[in-house]
């Protein structure tokens, strides 16, 4: 088992500890519903330094990431970032990433945790163009801070603008005492911040000032099981869960982030799925009556007949509701459609709704 470079922090805060995706991670600290409204309130502060971090360099770095990667990389410019996709062979999702573009000619693709050796031995598959790649994962700490009051929490502590970040943009700037630290205006929970990369070395001391400075606004530690709750309000998918290996980025709805404007892996048969239609869809439900979905439950239509199948499923802290993600088929995924979650052989009715769920 692997520990982050803040383990110890999370283990004297009295954080509960459990396996993910090989590391010891801090899963919840005072209680899932506690934390997820200390998020969409005030301001958290996640360690996911277990996500992976890949740099690729080289006068052909970009027409490597256009060749493996669903989205067009090529209208990034330096100091932007960008949600996309590893698609395979086969019609599914070998992950899905970010992809920041550094310099000219260099690149930053931030991959999940669980999957950084695949990712990893399936983009060097691809690099017959002699672009250099690095694997840094093991270098780099990742700090999620995340909520309304992230801004204005963490100003004291840059010589920048933070507020003049914008959503998927990054600077590298000073943070913390620390120069050279990407502050991206990214995250994973929908109530804005910032992702903070910086090396192991750096990132105690960037937790303890970054504590210091938000003490005022109610900063608080939040652990991994808050930060799914948070997502799946928003809609955003968890690979392994929503996306995999057999779910197309169509199916998904990803087509925004599938562009035939150029080639990449498998965007032949991609592009004819999206001729012909997909079969099936990831579609959002909420629960009609108090029930809370579950990973792999059955959906099922009025006749009890086997639609499909849970995703993602948890009761919303904000709405105080059963919410939920997953694949029906395509008969069954118009909006406002009737539909039912089969838990411990009974049908509770459900239906399916617009993302996100949760609206500031």
């Amino acid at each position: 088992m692997k520990n982050t470079a803040l383990t110890h922090i999370h283990e004297s805060l009295g954080a509960k500890m459990l396996p993910f995706a090989g590391y010891n991670m801090p899963i919840l600290y005072e209680g899932v519903n506690a934390e997820h409204e200390t998020v969409r309130n005030a301001v958290g502060v996640f360690d996911v330094s277990h996500m992976g971090e890949f740099l690729l360099s080289g006068p052909n770095a970009l027409a490597l990431i256009q060749k493996v990667t669903s989205n067009d990389a090529s209208v990034l410019t330096i100091g932007r970032a960008q949600y996309s996709c590893l698609p395979n062979d086969k019609g599914g999702v070998v992950d899905d990433l970010i992809i920041y573009k550094m310099k000219e000619e260099q690149y930053l693709l931030v991959v999940n945790a669980s999957n950084i050796e695949k990712d990893w031995n399936w983009i060097s598959a691809h690099n017959d163009l002699g672009v250099d790649m690095k694997n840094i994962s093991e270098d780099y700490s990742l700090l999620a801070i995340q909520g309304p009051k992230a801004v204005e929490a963490m100003q004291s502590l840059s010589s920048i603008d933070l507020s003049a970040i914008k959503y998927y943009h990054f600077e590298v700037a000073d943070f913390a005492g620390i120069d050279n630290v990407i502050i991206s205006a990214t995250g994973y929970t929908g109530s804005g911040g910032f992702e903070i990369y910086c090396k192991n070395t750096e990132v105690e001391q960037i937790w303890n000032k970054v504590f210091e400075a938000g003490a005022a606004f109610g900063i608080k530690p939040i652990g991994l099981a808050a930060r799914d709750t948070l997502r799946l309000e928003m809609g955003f998918c968890l690979y392994g869960n929503d996306i995999s290996d057999t779910t197309s980025p169509l199916e998904a709805g990803l087509g925004w982030i599938t562009k035939f404007t150029k080639e990449f892996t498998n965007s032949e048969n991609l592009k004819k799925q999206k001729e012909e239609g997909v079969t099936r869809k990831l579609v959002a439900f909420e629960m009609q009556e108090r029930a809370v979905p579950r990973h792999d439950y059955e959906i099922v239509d009025g006749t009890g007949a086997v639609i499909g199948i849970v995703t993602s499923g948890t009761m919303s802290p904000s709405m105080n509701k059963g919410i939920g993600l997953g694949y029906v088929t395509v008969a069954n995924s118009a909006l406002d459609n009737d539909i039912y979650i089969r838990i411990r052989k009974n049908d509770v009715p459900a239906k399916v709704v617009k993302l996100p769920f949760y609206k500031k």
